[in-house]
């Protein structure tokens, strides 16, 4: 009992920090509110809090509550709502930032659609939106280009061809402009697991070496599917090396993976371990290595 005042002097702390952001506005001009909402977003993306944190949230709030246009403040409520697995408050306030600003904001929701939800036909039809709205510019959400994006929604909806032709388009666009070792090393992983799962594994093999050279050796996705075309070929000795190769990756964290969610066909220890075992039941029994 001796601790309860101080917990009652921090939520009163608490609720006074909150009160303040609940302004009178009978006064204001619309361009004053818009002013004031611009500042008080300004004031929340300096804030050492991440995002969801309900003093960041406190504040995008106040900002949409001055001006329910401020198509920033409404955006980076939506994705705190995300982060926080709100899911029905993250999509209808994020569609608002959409319909504020559906050239920026209608891609970036397809990249959330995918990267979040999986789900692969809403962000195909936002990437394929994006390319209605801005004809003569490839929009590129987290620094991808769509035609990348939209390359995974289709492996991860299993149609391969859709999938392959859009990271072909992506690779070229990348190739053209800059040479092919600036493109994002992942569209090579994609696109062999796409070629693989699609039974072709020559041209699989092809972007799984492509993926190991530009990183420079430091993938364990790129090994682990190497040694699976290796070990489905008859060729025990290979497999086993690149899959130690793989291991030893994994163990130093190179592997492709995403900070808040699980990456598209994100890979395992237990799937290297589990591969590991297979190669050595099967060439033991041929009397090829062990």
């Amino acid at each position: 009992m001796v601790r309860l005042p101080k917990y009652y002097l921090s939520i009163l702390f608490l609720l006074c920090i909150l009160s303040s952001c609940k302004e009178d506005i009978s006064n204001l001009s619309e361009s004053e509110k818009k002013e004031r909402s611009a500042e008080l977003f300004e004031d929340a993306q300096s804030l050492h809090h991440g995002q969801g944190s309900p003093m960041l949230m406190t504040k995008l709030e106040a900002a949409i509550a001055m001006d329910p246009n401020n198509c920033d403040a409404l955006r980076a409520l939506s994705i705190a709502y995300l982060k926080r697995g709100v899911i029905d408050t993250w999509k209808t306030t994020f569609d608002k930032a959409v319909e504020c600003n559906p050239e920026i904001w209608v891609p970036w929701r397809g990249y959330l659609h995918l990267q979040f939800y999986r789900d692969y036909k809403k962000a195909i039809a936002d990437f394929d939106a994006s390319d209605t709205l801005t004809p003569n510019f490839t929009d590129a959400p987290q620094g991808q280009s769509v035609d990348y994006w939209r390359g995974l929604a289709y492996l991860g909806l299993k149609e391969y061809e859709n999938s392959i032709e859009y990271l072909d388009r992506y690779i070229q666009e990348v190739t053209e402009d800059d040479g092919e070792d600036w493109a994002e090393p992942t569209a090579f992983l994609y696109r062999g697991i796409a070629h693989y799962e699609n039974e072709n594994p020559e041209a699989a093999l092809l972007d799984f070496n492509k993926m190991i050279l530009y990183n420079k050796n430091k993938t364990a996705d790129g090994s682990y599917y190497k040694t699976l075309i290796l070990f489905e070929g008859g060729k025990c000795e290979e497999a086993i090396k690149e899959l130690d190769i793989a291991i030893e990756n994994f163990n130093n964290g190179y592997y492709n993976s995403h900070p808040y969610t699980e990456a598209l066909r994100q890979i395992y220890i237990q799937d290297l371990n589990n591969l590991e075992k297979a190669i050595k039941t099967e060439c033991q029994q041929k009397n090829e290595i062990y």
